[in-house]
């Protein structure tokens, strides 16, 4: 093109109504179009257009187009901007609607509205020319003093931002390359001014009336940047960032907040590097976080990854490093503490204290790691909150019933979507400081799944020798867990691997005697049943025999939840009689109702004549306190659950009682067998396992084998136990699953009862393995079996000679209640276990040259 030569728009041109944004000549705007007629113009005029002539339409600033092709059109605006149309892209979502792309070309008026539909068209005349943006060059003395003032105004507010980022670099390239007349339009197009002000750049035709008012908007965004470089004086200069120019594509003016808010970010995450800076993390830790920081300053706010890195690295801030708490070490005060606290549990106690002498002597003492194991309800996780109090900690529980997924514990990697830390690290987070004393509950029901073995991944956690870098996967570095208290509860071993079994130290905490549970039903839970129901013990009175009731009658458990559920049934009916005593008495006085039989004299002479009738004892409130005896725990609780039921099923051959240990404590269990004609077979019920159904096998091997020394003879008078005759054995409970050695000897003395004709005594329980040539073995549980015969108020316990150890962990009580015979051979258990003894056909050393 020449350089005389002059570039005119046509002179007929398409309207674009346009109300949220005002195209300058020479910036790029993008604009969403779904009214009526704008649609039809692009449908019409830009799709199906064909040259360069149909691309190029009329821009109206500050005009809405009606919603509706009926309306008329509003009033235009004078002056428009002939645009460029680059780009239509067209969505249905959420209603159909096209975004444009277009380029400012130069103004023009609006002479005449040529038609309104399908969409309007109008004569329009240019007004600037745009053969200044392609003709050389103007000399500086048409320009005047007026451009160079704005040039330099440009020039400074280009030069105070950072020249490395790329679009401020090409903006300063632009003032330099592009002719100065083009400049106004530009720039205010690029820093942040509203929209009125844009239209009254729009609307300056003239050149110098343009200069004149760009010049104050360039001042006003060179003062704020000084103010906001003012503010920052610490910040250096390669952390300098574009807070003035704004992308020249936007489909609206929008918001200013959306770079304020930038700025606000960026002011968070210089505060998060200074509070990176100054934590006590280890060097480790703290390498990785600078680089993630600075990978966080590059990083734009859109990305996904910005928010999972700015999530580590406040997660790494808040993690205690170095911050613990001091531990209270008086032995005695803690000693006050664990026996005010719970009752019994002598050997945890020992073990804590043992601990806090060992931490006065020594300051930099790992946590050891230890594991309660003992049935529900006597108290293990109560006692770690109660072991957190004594050492002046902070307590944190961790519920591993059922957790199948390895990532629960060690974390998921950042890689993930929702990654997170595991219950550890979140643990530690959540107290704060890094010597907590940890619960980790029920351990033995760890589950194992596709996503890993959590057992398997607690390896770490719990071995002292490790845990002091110990790694999540979400952190991915290590953190020192030599200081945490750990503390693992279970009901059993059988399900821990033996892996993870041999890094604890395992404690085993039994289940209560009689004589306990009626003291921590008097010192704990009768006070917490009042406290929770509102009751005063002016108001109701449990006896110590009562309590003894419910334990004996109403409750057989090792622990004492349901004995604490009981007590809160009594409670609940006696806030019943409670509260419509006080509501049927006139003046619900306290004083009053200690009165007794006084309590008539206060009742009101308003009341009904029917409330005292000859019921009428029952309408008056009850007297205080109410004492429960066993009459009300028969109204309250119902019939006792528990009969002794021992003697009864004792009165025919064939019956003893064996000792079985459980999860949930010791149980007593009877052994019944009967026999009759058949082919000799053995019968076994009950749902056994393998090790029962073993053990049955061998007491009647060695009984058929030793028939003739005991005079043991079946049916027929034969010592074949076996000949035509049929043996059954039944375990009653048959819905619960029974297994283990213990049974041993019981099936003896069951058997041997059968065949002998003989009663088993009554008052006998007894446990032990068996083997084929009658030596009795030593079995596991013997607290737990002790106190169930106790409780079912046996009297006498055969147990293996190698147990007699296990007898020191019963309390003296039970021991004196109870006689203990300690047998080595199935001789000594038959001689036991029937009155007069079992009579022996050959010689005492004989027998023994035998064994």
């Amino acid at each position: 093109m020449a350089a005389g030569s002059a570039i005119q728009i046509p002179s007929r041109l398409p309207l674009l109504l346009t109300h949220e944004s005002v195209l300058l000549p020479g910036s790029t705007m993008r604009t969403s179009v779904d009214s009526p007629r704008n649609m039809q113009l692009v449908r019409s005029r830009l799709l199906k257009g064909t040259s360069l002539r149909s691309t190029i339409i009329g821009v109206i600033p500050n005009t809405s187009d009606p919603t509706s092709d009926c309306d008329d059109l509003p009033n235009l605006h004078r002056i428009g901007t002939a645009a460029l149309a680059v780009q239509v892209v067209g969505s249905n979502w959420p209603k159909p609607h096209y975004t444009l792309l277009v380029t400012g070309l130069c103004r023009f008026q609006v002479l005449q509205l040529l038609k309104e539909k399908p969409y309007p068209v109008a004569e329009v005349q240019q007004l600037d020319r745009l053969e200044q943006f392609t003709n050389g060059h103007k000399s500086e003395e048409e320009l005047g003093e007026l451009s160079e003032q704005f040039y330099k105004y440009a020039v400074q507010l280009v030069e105070m931002l950072d020249m490395s980022v790329p679009a401020v670099a090409k903006l300063r390239r632009l003032l330099d390359n592009l002719p100065r007349e083009a400049l106004p339009d530009i720039l205010t197009s690029i820093i942040r001014t509203t929209n009125q002000e844009k239209l009254q750049i729009l609307d300056a035709v003239r050149l110098e009336e343009r200069f004149k008012m760009t010049i104050p908007l360039l001042v006003r965004q060179i003062e704020g940047l000084k103010l906001l470089q003012k503010t920052r004086k610490s910040k250096q200069d390669d952390d300098k960032r574009v807070v003035a120019i704004r992308p020249n594509r936007r489909i609206s003016h929008g918001s200013i907040t959306e770079d304020e808010e930038e700025e606000e970010d960026h002011d968070d995450v210089v505060m998060l590097e200074k509070k990176i800076r100054t934590s006590s993390m280890s060097e480790q830790a703290l390498k990785v976080c600078l680089k993630e920081i600075k990978r966080l300053k590059k990083m734009p706010q859109s990305m996904p990854e910005y928010a999972l890195t700015r999530n580590y690295l406040e997660l790494m801030v808040e993690l205690p490093w170095n911050k613990s708490t001091k531990d209270r070490l008086e032995i005695r005060a803690a000693r006050i503490v664990l026996d005010n606290d719970h009752y019994a549990m002598e050997k945890l106690k020992k073990r804590v204290l043992e601990y806090l002498a060992v931490r006065q002597l020594k300051n930099n003492l790992k946590g050891p790691i230890l594991c309660f194991v003992g049935p529900p309800g006597v108290g293990k996780t109560s006692v770690g909150r109660s072991i957190a109090k004594t050492l002046g900690r902070e307590f944190h529980r961790i519920a591993l019933g059922g957790v199948c997924d390895q990532s629960d514990i060690r974390g998921h990697r950042r890689t993930y979507v929702g990654s997170m830390p595991g219950r550890i690290i979140n643990g530690l987070k959540t107290v704060g400081v890094n010597n907590p004393v940890f619960l980790l509950d029920e351990v033995d029901k760890l589950a194992k799944s596709l996503q890993g073995d959590p057992a398997a991944a607690l390896l770490e956690v719990l071995d002292p020798e490790q845990n002091h870098s110990f790694t999540d996967h979400y952190l991915n570095v290590a953190f020192d867990l030599s200081q945490v208290l750990f503390i693992a509860t279970a009901n059993t071993t059988a399900t821990i691997p033996p892996a993870l079994l041999d890094r604890m130290e395992v404690i085993q905490v039994p289940g209560y005697t009689q004589e306990e549970k009626i003291e921590i039903a008097h010192r704990h839970l009768i006070p917490k049943q009042l406290e929770l129901h509102g009751l005063t013990p002016q108001q109701i009175q449990i006896p110590q025999v009562t309590t003894l009731g419910i334990i004996t009658r109403y409750t057989r458990e090792a622990g004492v939840r349901a004995l604490d559920r009981k007590l809160g049934a009594i409670c609940r009916a006696v806030a019943v009689k409670v509260a419509e005593g006080q509501h049927k008495e006139a003046k619900p006085d306290r004083a009053e109702l200690g009165e007794g039989e006084d309590c008539k004299e206060h009742v009101t002479e308003d009341a009904k004549p029917e409330s005292i009738s000859d019921t009428a004892d029952l309408a008056l409130p009850p007297e205080m306190p109410i004492l429960i005896d066993f009459h009300a725990l028969k109204d309250i609780l119902g019939p006792p659950m528990y009969d002794m039921e021992v003697s009864e099923r004792l009165n025919q051959p064939g019956v003893a009682i064996g000792l079985a240990w459980t999860p949930l404590g010791g149980e007593i269990m009877f052994v019944e067998a009967s026999r009759m004609e058949g082919e000799g077979q053995l019968t076994l019920t009950g749902q056994l396992g393998d090790v029962m159904k073993e053990s049955a096998h061998l007491a009647i091997s060695w009984l058929r084998s030793n028939a003739k020394r005991y005079q043991l003879t079946n049916a027929s008078g034969s010592f074949d136990l076996l000949d035509n005759t049929d043996i059954h054995l039944h375990f009653p409970a048959g819905a619960v699953t029974k297994d283990g050695p213990s049974a041993g000897v019981t099936i003896v003395t069951c058997l041997a009862s059968l065949f002998s004709g003989r009663l088993v005594c009554s008052d006998v329980a007894m446990t032990g393995e068996i083997t084929l040539r009658g030596l009795v073995l030593p079995v596991g549980g013997i607290k737990d079996k002790v106190l169930a015969a106790h409780r079912a108020g046996l009297k006498r316990i055969i147990l293996p000679q190698r147990n007699e150890k296990d007898l020191e962990e019963i309390a003296a009580p039970v021991r004196q209640e109870l006689s203990f015979v300690l047998a080595s051979c199935l001789d000594q258990v038959l001689n036991a276990a029937f009155d007069g003894g079992f009579a022996v056909k050959a010689s005492l050393e004989h027998l023994n040259s035998k064994l």
